[in-house]
């Protein structure tokens, strides 16, 4: 996997320091990225060595620490802390994961902490997710058909219909994949990238959906589902153990079929 590599240049330098309390025995550092629109300061990287007696053992446990009790202008999202929300997905340790589900104990050294790479940074750890969104909603990602539902009841599915959206429907659109992913930060506009293409896939899927057609008309064109590599970050960085790289697979596979 290609790991993500905080840029060393100058642009981006050493900021403040938060040593630990004088009476802590069991310490952590974390090197986060900090960034403002709000001043014409260039980005920086603030340590902050906090007692891991006073916090719980996630990394955003450690970074709600520092939010509540150290330095109250640390801006980063989350939400649920239980890995189903996708709010709080950053870049730990070189790679991309939600902060919730990361364990401190994992790592080794200092924790090097930054928003997700490739996007635009709102503020400190928190990307900018509009063209993200906007790329999401060109696939219509709701049930297109034509068929009216059957009276007084849901639209059913066998077992094994409903077995085909396994392993599409949990994405929480964190997109860790699609930042993981080198041919996404190469044409992003244009790329969907893979969160966008699973969930594409979840779609394709669905026996209750009668739109596959014009869904796969919609991603006939050299860049919006073409420019996957099968590079494969986007599985091994999936914080759901979530298979990007073969819902793509599949899709073109369907492309092939409606052609042959």
């Amino acid at each position: 996997m290609v790991e993500f590599t905080p840029p060393q240049n100058s642009k981006i330098k050493a900021g403040k320091h938060y040593p630990a309390p004088v009476d802590a025995t069991r310490t952590k550092t974390l090197k986060i990225y900090r960034w403002s629109p709000d001043d014409a300061e260039n980005p920086r990287v603030d340590s902050y060595t906090i007692d891991l007696d006073k916090c719980g053992p996630m990394m955003l446990d450690a970074l709600i620490h520092i939010k509540n009790d150290i330095d109250s202008t640390l801006t980063f999202r989350r939400s649920c802390r239980e890995g189903i929300c996708g709010s709080c997905a950053m870049n730990i340790d070189g790679t991309n994961t939600l902060a919730c589900l990361k364990p401190i104990s994992e790592i080794k050294g200092d924790a090097k902490v930054y928003p997700l790479p490739h996007m635009d940074v709102v503020k400190d750890l928190v990307p900018d997710f509009t063209h993200a969104y906007a790329q999401y909603a060109s696939i219509e990602p709701w049930l297109k058909s034509e068929t009216p539902p059957p009276p007084d009841q849901e639209r059913l599915q066998t077992p094994e219909e409903r077995a085909r959206l396994d392993g599409l429907y949990e994405c929480i659109l964190c997109f860790c994949c699609t930042t993981s992913c080198p041919s996404y930060w190469w044409n992003s506009d244009r790329y969907l990238g893979p969160a966008v293409l699973l969930q594409a896939s979840r779609w394709l899927q669905d026996s209750r959906d009668e739109a596959s057609g014009e869904r796969l008309d919609n991603l006939e064109d050299p860049f919006r589902l073409y420019r996957c590599h099968t590079i494969m970050n986007c599985t091994n960085t999936c914080p759901k153990g979530l298979n990007p790289a073969k819902a793509i697979a599949e899709t073109k596979q369907m492309m092939v079929k409606r052609q042959s």
